[in-house]
């Protein structure tokens, strides 16, 4: 049989159904002997079927699953889908029908291509957010947070988009859009619900130790940037004609001296409550203007610096000096206390406001840089304390803490900690979500839902129309809904109408995968203890900060809770990149979209994961235009050539064999043993050719394809390769006479005496060209390999007599002898 003959889309069907019967991949929740492993694949949401990215990034979490099972551990690889959100309500507005039609036709059409794609999923635990049985217990985890006070409903400024009609969280603002839709975020006051992450953003930036090494860093990076830990003070400003002081943060309190003039967010509370009244009318027609801009305009140091003064003075409280007080939009109002104290001669926006509006620039810091007042250059550096009274001449630690010691034994100030991080905004104006499970009622306020009454359930006769976004939930319009009892009064009531943020229900799905069926909580404590935390978690890089951060919150309540015994959810992270065509993203509008199902159908499936797998690193992005499936449907097809020719018999006598090909053989299966564990699948399955190539060698010669050595490469090649091409290693594996499953065959040993190399070949290089290869020791001293290339004849002939200016050696591969011109 020609390697072109082998067709590995003709094998798929038969060993789909054969898997279904044998179900190897059923995790055991009562075995104690063997060690366990959690795999886990970031969830799908089901909009339409599989596609390109799906294929990379459940191909590379189902190598790691499928290297575990052979290792022989009792692995949880399971699957299951994130099946609330925007895109099936949208859907169903424009089907005139109920989100859930659409989103389950979806995830069975999905199932069905992941059974055919193969992953080692336990389809056991399938489990769908959007199934009541399971948001009956994100409502129950909702209550918990509300009783410790981590859940909490408060009026304020929040992110409103407007095409998708709903308030969305500060992560979910992507340089100033929303992050599903793209549309331009406005801002809108709403009373809106809330978990207090912020509670927590100290445990979130120290616990990142626990992850070092096992992260990607750049993730790392990405959540603390976006925590922001600062250090600096709180300073207290009053401001005349307010009773209660303004209290402003810095990091920099060591410049307090220098600050000229103050700025408040121009929609903050503050400006509205302080400005005066002569100036209101300029404040409020500069406010309006404000709210058409988005945050990244704001912040932005190229435009030019606009504001209105509010008619009010603040009293510097270390210089005494009346300052005046201005609105700006280049302060946020939730930044600290959205105010901040303005030093322009130490902070370029400072400086460029002031120049704008003719406001006084004082050094304090002596940088040894020009003035900025005439430069217009701020000197942000750190430098010697100047024009300071008591902090003079300190240097900038000193000076910070000295100054702070100041403001405190005057009670105008404090040590502070501030971050960027703000709590999580979890409601939303949509209907297709987990409603939250509270319910408002005149005499008594907020009542939680009663644990026996959960979970409260969407209703059904809501579709199209009835969902259209009308800037409130459109479960409030359901009125035989929304119209209850008070629990607690027996009064007329009504239900919150919000739904939940997706990415709560994401944020602990990993848990009830331990124990899906589980009736008396989110979890089964006991399992979770057994199974997690997970050993390995893999998916996008566009998660680094909501899922994430979201999933490392909740593990940390939990914790707290004593539902876990542990504080981080997920020991390794494994980011796969993006796959693109010919250099640009695959998008329905620039109509370059690569269809999985094509390419399935086209190549078969073990092609289009090995094409995968070997066009370069897990973390790289792939360019489908530069990869080669037609190159890996003819490396499958020489495996199995190979197996359908092996003559011996199972259990021949492998010492019998021909000793460089077992060589060969054992070298790979150590060398792949790492490279799989280092998450190098490119390289792994290139060692995989080689010990082919290696492998037809023999058998086209000498004993042939009856050589006992051939036997154990093309076993070896099998239970590798089951990992990438599960489909063809399983056909193989029946060939060459074993019972299936081939995932159940175990890892092969290197045997150490095989690692051993009896020689190796040195390459001679006189004048950096090849003149002589010589069989060497692996273990020669560089001395005696020097002696041995000096002595060469073929190297005598290439000097010609010339003497030889340098000898460069890299036992035992290489000496190169540069001779004297």
């Amino acid at each position: 049989m020609s390697d072109e003959q082998y067709d590995p889309r003709a094998v798929q069907d038969k060993w789909q159904a054969r898997w279904a019967e044998l179900d190897p991949f059923r995790a055991d929740d009562n075995d104690g002997e063997r060690e366990r492993r959690y795999a886990l694949d970031m969830f799908p949401y089901p909009s339409g079927d599989l596609h390109m990215g799906h294929a990379e990034a459940f191909a590379i979490g189902d190598v790691t699953a499928r290297y575990w099972f052979q290792r022989g551990h009792n692995v949880l690889h399971p699957i299951g889908w994130d099946s609330f959100g925007l895109p099936a309500e949208n859907a169903a507005i424009k089907r005139d029908a109920h989100p859930a039609e659409w989103t389950y036709a979806n995830i069975d059409t999905q199932a069905g291509s992941f059974q055919r794609y193969a992953p080692s999923f336990d389809w056991s635990r399938r489990l769908h957010t959007s199934d009541p049985e399971y948001y009956k217990w994100t409502q129950w985890l909702f209550l918990r947070f509300y009783e410790r006070g981590l859940a909490y409903r408060k009026g304020g400024q929040v992110n409103w988009c407007p095409k998708d009609q709903t308030v969305l969280a500060n992560e979910q603002v992507v340089g100033g859009h929303c992050e599903r839709c793209g549309t331009l975020v406005e801002k809108r006051v709403l009373t809106q619900w809330y978990f207090r992450i912020t509670e927590y953003a100290d445990r979130l930036l120290d616990d990142m130790e626990q992850l070092e090494g096992a992260w990607p860093e750049r993730v790392l990076l990405m959540q603390r940037n976006w925590i922001g830990r600062s250090t600096g003070a709180d300073v207290n400003f009053v401001i005349e004609g307010r009773d209660e002081p303004v209290t402003v943060y810095t990091t920099r309190p060591d410049t307090l001296y220098g600050a000229t003039f103050m700025v408040v967010a121009a929609d903050a509370p503050l400006a509205e409550e302080i400005v005066a009244p002569e100036q209101r009318a300029a404040f409020e027609a500069y406010r309006d203007e404000v709210s058409r801009e988005s945050e990244i305009e704001r912040l932005s140091t190229e435009r030019e610096k606009t504001g209105v003064f509010l008619g009010r003075h603040a009293i510097n409280p270390v210089t005494g000096e009346r300052v005046p007080v201005w609105a700006s939009d280049y302060v946020l109002a939730e930044y600290g206390h959205g105010a901040i104290m303005a030093v322009p001669a130490h902070d370029q926006r400072d400086l460029d406001f002031a120049l704008k509006f003719g406001l006084p620039v004082r050094v304090v810091v002596d940088t040894g840089e020009g003035d900025p007042a005439e430069t217009g250059v701020a000197t942000a550096g750190d430098g010697r304390i100047v024009n300071s009274g008591p902090i003079d001449g300190l240097p900038k630690a000193e000076a910070i803490r000295r100054i702070t010691e100041i403001l405190e034994e005057r009670g105008t100030g404090r040590a502070a900690v501030n971050f960027r991080l703000r709590d999580w905004l979890v409601s939303r104006q949509r209907f297709w979500g987990c409603p939250i499970p509270i319910i408002h009622c005149d005499a008594c306020g907020e009542v939680p839902v009663p644990d026996d009454q959960l979970p409260v359930r969407l209703p059904d006769d809501l579709r199209g129309a009835d969902l259209a976004p009308k800037g409130t939930s459109p479960l409030a319009a359901a009125e035989d809904w929304v119209n209850v009892e008070c629990p607690k009064c027996g009064g007329a009531a009504r239900r919150d109408s919000d739904t939940m943020d997706t990415f709560v229900d994401s944020s602990w799905y990993y848990f009830r995968y331990c124990s899906p069926d589980y009736e008396n909580g989110p979890f089964d404590v006991e399992q979770v203890r057994r199974w997690m935390p997970v050993d390995q978690y893999t998916g996008g890089v566009e998660h680094a900060i909501l899922h994430l951060l979201y999933s490392r919150f909740f593990t940390k309540v939990l914790y707290d809770m004593g539902m876990v015994d542990f504080t981080e959810p997920f020991k390794r992270l494994l980011n796969q990149g993006q796959v693109i065509l010919n250099g640009k993203a695959m998008s329905k509008s620039l109509g370059n979209m690569v269809d999985l199902g094509e390419q399935i159908d086209e190549f078969g499936v073990d092609v289009v994961r090995l094409a995968m797998l070997f066009s370069g690193p897990p973390e790289d992005d792939i360019d489908w235009a530069d990869v080669s499936p037609q190159g890996m449907g003819k490396f499958l097809g020489r495996v199995h050539r190979i197996a359908a020719e092996v003559a011996s018999e199972p259990g021949a006598d492998l010492a019998a064999g021909d000793t460089a090909l077992r060589r060969v053989t054992h070298r790979t299966v150590d060398e792949v043993t790492t490279l799989v564990e280092a998450h190098r699948f490119n390289v792994a399955i290139a060692r995989l050719m080689e010990l082919v190539t290696a492998t037809r060698r023999v058998i086209d010669s000498g004993a042939g394809a009856a050589d006992p050595a051939v036997r154990e490469a093309a076993e070896t090649l099998a239970v590798i390769l089951s990992l990438f091409a599960p489909y063809t290693a399983e056909e193989t594996w029946a060939l060459l006479g074993h019972q299936a499953p081939v995932n159940r065959a175990g890892w092969p040993a290197a045997d150490p005496s095989l690692l051993v190399e009896e020689s190796v070949t040195c390459v001679v290089q006189v004048a950096g060209k090849v003149r002589d290869r010589l069989e060497v020791p692996p273990a020669i001293d560089p001395g005696e390999l020097e002696r041995l290339a000096l002595a060469s004849g073929k190297v005598r002939d290439a000097l010609g007599g010339a003497e030889v200016a340098k000898v460069i050696v890299r036992a035992p591969k290489i000496v190169n002898i540069v001779p004297r011109r």
